[in-house]
């Protein structure tokens, strides 16, 4: 019986395999790697120049407009309306009459105390003057002198009702709609019509307590309105709420908008942007950062324009950030060229092509 074992006798084999096999890799292998060095694709990218550019550390909010003064413009009395001197939408300035009412009766009654003062007055003139010869008592004068205090205050009244008998504009503004018209009653404290100052406009807005720090008196804001489209409205802020409101933990804040040409209106609303601090940082578009994990990469560009060029990867470490912006502290200079496009196809060190133009740069990143 034979103890020979089948795979022993096959040992020989597998070994001069294994030497056939190695001798084959061996052979092949440095033209493989030439064949990869020499065909190595080239990845076709757009780049940007690192730039210090302006950065604005700005706040933003929504805000609603209010004119700088505004009243309903209303009569103190019951009467019919004699005149009206104003349209819809009028311009007007302050002391301008805008209605008269019915004044007849009180007329006639101030013309009555005109001439019962002027005739207590020369009455009491005559007992003053008996009062120095000492033909009139001193008691009779004091109650003439009485009578025609009481008079002039009688006449003070009723000419002070004749007054308010015409309406006047209480400051400058634009009027709202007519709201009565002529020869119609109107009660006491009938609405006329509506009187707006909006040759300054204020604007109302919130804020997180967390901003108080930095938000000082006569700070300028930035204001749009969806009407004028990119129209920017400058103004300043005039006043800070002296409580916080406890339910929101916001602050309230008003600014002054000066509005000359009456453009904007209360009631709109307002996109309020309020500028902390402009400063000069090295920043990036935001396509060009790669997050991995906890850290961000960019490829820059390295190497001639006329000759070979590749992507050297580096890690970077960003600061703040704006829609689309992104400030760069630390992992490359200014005027280095950084890949925007095409960064997912890169590895360090590929071969690259860039296929766009820079706006008064070099290839190399130098302004011209």
């Amino acid at each position: 019986m034979s103890t020979d074992n089948p795979i022993t006798k096959r040992l020989p084999l597998f070994i001069i395999l294994f030497l056939l096999i190695s001798i084959v890799i061996y052979t092949q292998w440095p033209q493989t790697v030439k064949e990869e060095t020499k065909y190595q694709r080239t990845v076709s990218v757009k780049v940007t120049t690192a730039k210090l550019a302006k950065f604005k550390d700005a706040i933003e909010a929504i805000g609603t407009t209010r004119a700088n003064e505004k009243v309903f413009i209303t009569s103190k009395y019951s009467d019919l309306v004699e005149t009206i001197s104003f349209s819809d939408g009028q311009l007007v300035k302050k002391g301008d009459v805008l209605v008269r009412l019915n004044n007849q009766e009180e007329l006639a009654k101030v013309n009555e105390l005109e001439a019962n003062l002027s005739e207590s007055m020369a009455q009491l003139k005559r007992f003053q003057d008996l009062l120095k010869s000492n033909a009139m008592s001193k008691s009779l004068v004091e109650q003439q002198e009485a009578k025609a205090k009481a008079i002039a205050a009688q006449l003070h009244s009723a000419r002070t009702k004749l007054n308010d008998l015409v309406i006047k504009a209480p400051f400058d503004g634009v009027l709202g709609f007519r709201d009565i018209s002529i020869g119609s009653y109107i009660d006491a404290g009938s609405v006329i019509t509506s009187l707006d100052d909006f040759s300054s406009i204020k604007v109302d807005f919130d804020l997180p307590e967390r901003f108080l720090p930095t938000i000082k008196l006569g700070q300028s804001i930035t204001a749009y309105n969806s009407a004028y489209k990119k129209q920017a409205f400058v103004g300043k802020i005039s006043s800070i709420d002296t409580r916080i409101n406890p339910i929101t933990r916001s602050l309230k804040i008003r600014a002054i908008i000066p509005n000359d040409n009456l453009a904007l209106r209360p009631g709109m609303l307002l996109n309020i942007e309020l500028v902390r601090q402009v400063e000069m940082l090295l920043q990036l578009p935001e396509s060009s950062i790669i997050p991995i994990e906890d850290e961000h990469f960019v490829f820059t560009i390295e190497g001639d324009a006329n000759q070979d060029q590749i992507a050297v990867r580096k890690i970077v470490t960003t600061g703040r950030r704006l829609p689309g912006t992104v400030e760069i502290v630390d992992g490359i200079n200014q005027h280095d060229l950084v890949v925007i496009e095409g960064a997912l196809k890169l590895r360090d060190g590929t071969k690259v092509k860039v296929i766009n133009q820079l706006e008064n740069e070099s290839i190399g990143g130098e302004v011209k």
